[in-house]
């Protein structure tokens, strides 16, 4: 981690994944985010940190909204390479601990695996099976440091030991992840093609080799975390309206959808943005 790189500490957003943010980090959550160096910035995303403390209070499940990234999280006697998930997941915090992880560009980490990423949606493997490490000494030495800095540099030092070669369809991956994001208009995979002139067949067949989900997938993603982003201000839409705009023919296959990713209905997110808000 060069010196002069600082931590960048989340906000809230929901894009950033973590569901009813503001709620932990009032009681008991610190998620932080560390910038990579330049060489390992063409693969890597950010390193993260998560700290909580619980000690005294009942245990607290914190649900995490799935991203289109592979994910290397190192923690106590659980330290693993996750693949992308298609579905929110849970995870009930207890006591005082913290994890550490690598969150990978979209197609960053295929050329470390050089196998279709689509092999590891939904699934982990250990780290040894991809970097020249033994998993558990690793972790060992990542937790027992006292600096998120120090364990920034550590990473690093594995990653760079490792380092492929750099390939050009992790750029161009990005630059079509980047727009989809961006852009709230883009609601269809043909509006994508066409913006980036690339045939379907062949852009259908890259995310699945390097970052394991669909474009459609990930359009349907960004599209229900705009329309989460709207809810958590608290604002009531007209829900018919929102499923259009989102390219839904009808508001029930919203509904499952955005349940499916965020974890509750559309108005059951509302309600609790709105609890929230005036606590």
């Amino acid at each position: 981690m060069n010196s002069n790189q600082s931590s960048i500490p989340d906000t809230g957003r929901p894009s950033l994944g973590v569901l009813n943010f503001r709620e932990g980090t009032k009681r008991f959550f610190e998620l932080t985010r560390y910038p990579p160096s330049e060489d390992i910035g063409y693969f890597v995303k950010h390193f993260w940190m998560v700290r909580w403390d619980l000690n005294g209070q009942p245990p607290y499940l914190q649900q995490v909204v799935p991203n289109p990234c592979v994910n290397m999280v190192v923690e106590k006697n659980r330290t693993l390479i996750y693949g992308a998930a298609k579905h929110k997941f849970s995870r009930l915090l207890e006591g005082k601990d913290m994890v550490f992880g690598v969150k990978f560009k979209p197609g960053g980490f295929y050329p470390f695996a050089k196998r279709p990423i689509s092999r590891l949606t939904g699934r982990f493997i250990r780290l040894e099976s991809i970097f020249n490490v033994e998993t558990e000494s690793f972790e060992e030495q990542i937790l027992s440091q006292d600096s998120p800095e120090k364990m920034v540099e550590l990473a690093e030092a594995l990653i760079r030991r490792n380092l492929p070669g750099r390939d050009e369809k992790v750029v161009r991956i990005n630059q079509i992840i980047d727009r989809i994001q961006a852009d709230r208009g883009i609601t269809k995979v043909d509006q994508v093609c066409d913006g980036f002139q690339i045939n379907i067949r062949k852009l259908q067949r890259m995310f699945g080799q390097y970052v394991g989900v669909s474009p459609k997938w990930v359009i349907k993603l960004y599209r229900l975390q705009n329309a989460a982003e709207t809810l958590d201000k608290g604002r009531a839409p007209d829900w018919l309206d929102l499923s259009l705009k989102l390219g839904y023919y009808d508001q029930s296959h919203f509904i499952r959808d955005f349940r499916s990713i965020i974890g509750k209905t559309p108005e059951e997110f509302l309600t609790e943005s709105k609890e929230t808000m005036e606590h």
